[in-house]
């Protein structure tokens, strides 16, 4: 099982970007998907979720309004687009998958995850 993350960089505050995740060696379709970061110094906390037929979305109070996450079930990719990005979003970025389908904000639900892309705003 792979997740491989990619998209991060250096983006200005108030700028947009989007994270891709590439998943590859599950049933796709059977996992809810999630977004996770770490920050500097601090824990590492969810971001928000999505679930295996992407009906349903579930965001971190911090998330909600800004960051969105999508998936495309053809291709085994889910997608994290950030909008109005500001200094408290740099973090390391990491996308998570959920074998219990829930998209649950408890990391221990998750059961693979990719290695992290970095995402520095500067203001």
């Amino acid at each position: 099982v792979q997740l491989q993350a990619s998209g991060g960089g250096l983006v200005q505050a108030g700028g947009s970007l989007i994270l891709s995740c590439a998943v590859s060696g599950l049933h796709f379709t059977s996992y809810a998907m999630g977004w996770f970061r770490q920050a500097p110094e601090k824990e590492r906390e969810f971001v928000g979720a999505i679930s295996p037929g992407a009906l349903t979305t579930n965001y971190a109070e911090s998330a909600k309004g800004r960051l969105t996450i999508y998936r495309d079930n053809a291709k085994d990719m889910v997608y994290l687009r950030m909008d109005r990005l500001n200094a408290e979003d740099t973090a390391t970025y990491y996308c998570a998958a959920d074998k219990y389908g829930r998209g649950h904000p408890e990391s221990s639900e998750y059961e693979y995850w990719g290695q992290g892309t970095l995402v520095t705003v500067s203001s």
